[in-house]
């Protein structure tokens, strides 16, 4: 389904004494679309969200919104009347929950009468239906979190900006709320933007991805497109595809190409789906959750990867475990609990990974001379 743009930012630069801190030539924000913005620490993202907001003034930048340029501070002005912003820490009144949800309704002039209804409706929709009395001193991370964002959902914004919402909740709390706030989205279409370190984030809300790093746009596409086609080592690491394998294309037939490269005692080979030529220096990655581990090679026909290893560390993470390997070179793997209790996975356990050309991903053939 194709999206109208609802923001175009172009020529969007920040500095910061003297340092350029934001640089994004081009951004198109569409109707409807959940985008996040990820990348670590000091990325830029917030900066970037503050100046899509209205909220930072850029150096350079130009806007359109809804196809009016917003060049006036009046146009301005009117932009930020039709969007919210919900910020890591909830940020909320020394008041009751209803008289926060209700705060940006009163500063619109809408009389009590109106506003009470749209307040308990949106604390209905997110878990706050028997907290409306309650002082927002006396609320947990989690309910705080929920009232701030009934604030901003109570007045309909056309854009709704998170910056980093999750990241300061534990892990129960997290999950509960990404899982209403992904339902809420799906029903009202609000166009948001995202900010997260958290792939799993990105991944359960997102339409689409942009992978930021020094104040710049890595790579931005959709979100599969990004998670399993990464442009570059940077982002394929942040995204999760931490087996990087750089090699030379020894054959390339029907439509699979043979890559040799050296690691640890000897050479290895990997079969991938992709178009080089023979000759050519690649640069290919695998998603741990593409990695089938076995104790055996029996019935892994379908799968032309297939590496003897052991087990050299086991991660939790959330409902599964990262399991990293030694096949002669590094690889990951997810498993679930169950799959780790039957295998006995741990670390010195020797295993079969085994993976499909098709999990093998072509990320790079130019500008591999130096060494990962």
């Amino acid at each position: 389904m194709t999206r109208e743009t609802i923001l175009q930012a172009r020529n969007l630069q920040v500095h910061r004494g003297g340092t350029k801190v934001l640089d994004v030539p081009a951004l198109d924000l569409r109707t409807g679309e959940v985008l996040a913005l990820m990348g670590p620490n000091g990325a830029g993202k917030s900066t970037l969200m503050l100046a899509l907001a209205g909220l930072l003034p850029p150096s350079t930048g130009a806007f359109r919104f809804s196809g009016q340029a917003l060049q006036s501070r009046a146009d301005r002005e009117s932009f930020r009347r039709r969007m919210t912003m919900v910020f890591q820490d909830a940020l909320l009144f020394d008041a009751t929950v209803a008289q926060n949800i209700a705060a940006g309704l009163k500063l619109r002039g809408i009389p009590k009468a109106a506003r009470d209804p749209q307040v308990a409706d949106w604390a209905r929709r997110l878990g706050l239906g028997d907290l409306l009395g309650r002082s927002a001193r006396q609320l947990s991370g989690g309910e705080a979190q929920r009232t701030a964002l009934a604030r901003a959902f109570v007045l309909s914004p056309e854009i709704l900006f998170l910056d980093e919402p999750f990241s300061a909740l534990d892990t129960q709390t997290r999950e509960g709320l990404i899982d209403d706030l992904g339902r809420i989205l799906a029903e009202t279409g609000t166009t948001t933007v995202l900010s997260t370190h958290d792939q799993s984030e990105a991944a359960r809300l997102a339409h689409r991805l942009a992978v930021m790093n020094e104040g710049r746009i890595l790579q931005l596409g959709g979100l599969r497109e990004v998670m399993n086609h990464p442009e570059d080592p940077f982002v394929a690491a942040f995204v999760g595809m931490e087996t990087l394998l750089k090699g030379h294309v020894v054959a390339c037939r029907e439509g699979l190409l043979y890559l040799r490269f050296r690691k640890g005692s000897g050479d290895r080979e990997v079969v991938a789906v992709g178009t080089a030529s023979p000759g050519q220096t690649v640069l290919v990655g695998v998603r741990p959750e593409h990695v089938v581990l076995s104790l055996q090679t029996d019935n892994l026909s379908s799968a032309r990867n297939v590496f003897p290893g052991a087990v050299t560390k086991v991660i939790p993470q959330g409902p599964f475990f990262k399991i990293e390997l030694d096949c002669g070179f590094f690889l990951t793997a997810y498993v679930t609990a169950q799959s780790l209790s039957e295998l006995g996975l741990q670390p010195g356990r020797p295993v079969v990974a085994s993976f499909k050309a098709t999990a093998v991903h072509l990320l790079r053939t130019e500008g591999l001379d130096a060494e990962l």
